[in-house]
């Protein structure tokens, strides 16, 4: 198998691909003549040409005799196209691809690999060079309005007639039979460079082309073709001499307009081809703001118009000493110069100790369009050898997308950018990488990330750090990517089953220890007591209340340390991560809890045996599946748990707030609950005394179901019946303050139906006249017509 080399970049983490070293290969010779760009028209050098291309009145005439009306010439040399390309061009021509855009990208491409051609060759022997302008290794764009001609010009190598006709025409190329083939399956034009035929990509928005090339070893040729199954091939007498690489013209199909707006090409130029090594310029337009001579007859007109003194004054003392300063005006006035487009170099292919950092910061910014001052989190710069070869930059964006999360199910685009030879390719990949690393492929830079933060470093070695001030610019750095990507790392652990405990490394939470501070797993099991088996866990919507959750009272007590999750997406997340490093995960609002051994509990059992039982009873229409003495209680009365594997509190709010929520999968899905009782508490101890001894009080049972209600409500249930619940509670306020429970409210006196009207004054006011209007007596509708 041959090896493959792919260099791509990544956004927000881009990740820089070669595509495979053969169709490397194929590119560059198919194309070798077909690469060579145009020469746009000459122009001035007063006008801030740089040598290239020229507007000379001349040769502007003579361009206009030859192009203007589209026909091949007469005295030109005829040939058909073979029948693979004109398969190819057809397809090309009659097709409904959207993205017309590639086609700029594959002639920059081609001028590029013309460009590396004549620079290799310049290796050994400087002469093939030649002088001045010729010698400059770069590609022009230029672009006519009123003819609507694109002009895209190398001065790379350069083909010699017999390259014209082989390259662009009559040899069928393996490529081109490959191309076919994938366009009739696919229909996807995209990659057509990977088969060596990218230069046909220009019929998408050309009707009508002109390649003109010199080669040092021949003459200045054309090549022409309307795409109708032939092109001619003739000695270039007429177009301005080129000295050395090709030209193209492009007449554009009136569809495709868009091309003649230098926003448009500079947009395309800074999307795929922004990485060239070679110089690629655009003879753009701009306004600037000139100082002219005021002509005699406006001079004179705005003399007349003059009334301030100050100005008589002035013109009378400059006629005084003869000299009279000529008037100006500013005018804004089109120029145009020469712009170049791509200054950022492609540091992947360089190597990672000659890149420094303002070198990479610059490159993300260029990448991400992110024109912030912010430096990216990090980034990794690498090269990977095997069956497939790549270069890699890797960045960790300063800060997460306003809509990351949003459109995480809705969007297949990963933040990859493929670049082949220097040459967007593409940027949608669905398999690529998984949804979660949307932003980047490399957990160990994480983790290094992580390593490097000194927060993040254990007691041990934090003291022996802080006396060094190593690293003191990257103190907090993990904590901030947490922040902004902390819930990628956690969906990754639900998607991504293989990466799931390197995933869990990078985990970070706060804890009833952790002080405010966050804190990973890894650090947890070395802080956890002396036997202990599992890592507790609850989660809830906020830190502030779950700190106050009854369900920690004894955990806290006896030393034991328990996370906080607040995040809704957790609920989901510790559905797949059942176990780190040996532990296993309890949550502590669930059954299964152990907390040490505790000597007394059968005997408590026992005592609370008839209590027990006789709750559950009470409690038989409120789905509760047992009543138990609970482990975790210290301070209040009861609690309700669910069972192991069902829903939690936290999670049936969740589920009830989705819009297109399932009732009969929740029914379902929710966990059995279970009352556990406190048989140290007071209110507790009494309930029992009072079963004992009147099983059958009603006041007895209103005390229970109250205490019920209450425990759902506090262990972070939605109550049923929350009208029930206040009149239990209004019931208990009335005993409290002695009234009797019979007692109600009060019936509100209705008024008499029929009511007299009132006599109406309306006083109105009109130019201080008061008119006082009469009484007028209004009529109540009797009860019938009611």
């Amino acid at each position: 198998m041959r090896k493959k080399t792919i260099v791509s970049v990544m956004f927000l983490f881009s990740l820089l691909f070669l595509l495979p070293e053969q169709g490397r290969k194929l590119h560059a010779n198919a194309e070798e003549s077909s690469n060579d760009v145009t020469d746009p028209p000459k122009v001035e050098e007063k006008l801030g040409g740089h040598g290239g291309l020229s507007t000379d009145s001349d040769v502007v005439h003579r361009e206009s005799e030859s192009i203007s009306k589209k026909s091949l010439r007469s005295s030109a040399e005829k040939f058909e196209f073979q029948a693979e390309v004109s398969r190819l061009m057809d397809i090309i021509i009659n097709s409904l691809y959207s993205n017309k855009d590639i086609f700029l990208r594959e002639l920059i491409s081609n001028g590029s690999d013309a460009l590396d051609k004549i620079r290799f060759l310049a290796l050994t022997d400087k002469d093939v060079l030649g002088e001045g302008d010729t010698a400059k290794l770069e590609i022009q764009i230029k672009l006519d309005k009123a003819k609507k001609i694109l002009s895209i010009r190398d001065r790379g190598i350069g083909m010699t007639k017999e390259d014209l006709i082989k390259n662009l025409g009559t040899i069928a190329k393996s490529g081109t039979s490959a191309f076919v083939e994938k366009m009739q399956s696919s229909g996807d034009l995209n990659l057509i460079g990977q088969f060596g035929v990218g230069f046909y990509s220009a019929y998408l928005v050309a009707d009508y082309i002109e390649v003109i090339s010199k080669h040092n070893d021949d003459i200045q040729h054309v090549w022409e073709s309307k795409a109708d199954g032939k092109f001619d091939v003739s000695e270039d007498t007429w177009n301005e001499p080129l000295g050395r690489g090709t030209e193209i013209r492009l007449h554009l199909r009136d569809e495709a307009g868009e091309y003649l707006e230098e926003s448009k090409l500079k947009d395309l130029v800074k999307r795929y081809s922004e990485f060239i090594n070679f110089p690629i310029h655009l003879w753009a337009s701009k306004e600037v703001e000139t100082e002219v001579p005021v002509e005699e007859d406006e001079s004179a007109e705005e003399e007349s118009e003059t009334t301030s003194t100050e100005e008589e004054k002035e013109e009378d003392a400059e006629e005084e000493d003869g000299e009279k300063k000529q008037k100006t005006k500013k005018v804004k006035e089109t120029v145009h110069e020469w712009e170049l487009l791509n200054d950022v170099k492609a540091i992947w292919l360089r190597s990672p100790k000659e890149v420094t950092e303002e070198e990479y910061t610059k490159f993300y910014h260029s990448l991400a369009k992110d024109f912030s001052e912010e430096k990216p989190t990090a980034w990794s710069h690498f090269n990977a050898e095997g069956d497939v070869e790549f270069k890699a930059v890797l960045y960790v964006p300063p800060k997460s997308a306003h809509d990351q999360y949003e459109r995480y199910y809705n969007s297949n685009k990963a933040n990859l950018k493929l670049f082949v030879r220097r040459v967007f390719i593409s940027d949608e990949f669905d398999e690529l990488l998984p949804k979660y690393l949307s932003f980047l492929k490399a957990l160990d830079m994480i983790r290094k990330l992580a390593e490097e933060d000194p927060d993040e470093v254990h007691d041990d070695d934090k003291k022996d750090m802080e006396k060094s001030g190593e690293n003191d610019e990257k103190k907090g750095q993990y904590t901030k990517f947490w922040k902004d990507f902390g819930k990628s790392i956690k969906l990754g652990i639900i998607e991504d089953a293989s990466n799931r405990n390197r995933l869990a490394k990078l985990l970070r939470f706060e804890t009833t220890k952790s002080d405010g501070k966050l804190t990973s797993l890894d650090q947890y099991i070395k802080r956890m007591k002396k036997g202990q088996k599992d890592v507790f866990y609850i989660i809830g919507s906020s830190k502030q209340q779950l700190e106050k959750s009854p369900f920690l009272e004894r955990l806290i007590k006896k030393g034991y340390e328990v996370i906080f999750f607040t995040d809704p997406v957790d609920e989901y997340l510790m559905q797949y991560l059942m176990d780190y490093e040996d532990k296993k995960f309890q949550n502590v609002s669930k059954e299964g809890l152990k907390v040490g051994k505790d000597s007394k509990v059968k005997e408590l059992k026992e005592a609370f045996k008839e209590l027990t039982k006789w709750w559950k009873e009470s409690l038989a229409g409120e789905n509760v599946d047992d009543v138990k003495i609970s482990n975790r209680l210290a301070d209040t009365p009861c609690i309700v748990v669910t069972s192991k594997f069902g829903w939690s509190a936290n999670m049936e709010r969740i589920m009830q707030s989705q819009t297109l929520s399932d009732a009969k999968k929740q029914a379902y899905m929710r966990g059995k609950r279970v009352l556990e009782i406190n048989p140290r508490h007071p209110i507790i101890k009494e309930l029992k005394d009072r079963v004992a001894s009147h099983p059958e009080d009603k006041s007895v049972k209103e005390t229970a179901q109250l205490m019920y209600q209450t425990a759902l409500i506090e262990s972070g249930f939605i109550l049923n019946d929350p009208k029930d619940f206040a009149g239990r509670i209004y019931n208990s306020v009335k005993s409290s303050l002695k009234i009797s429970p019979d007692a109600v409210a009060e019936e509100e006196v209705e008024a008499d139906e029929t009511e007299t009207s009132e006599e109406a004054t309306e006083t109105k006011s009109d130019g201080g006249l008061n008119i006082e209007a009469e009484p007028v007596e209004k009529e109540t509708p009797t009860k019938d017509e009611l």
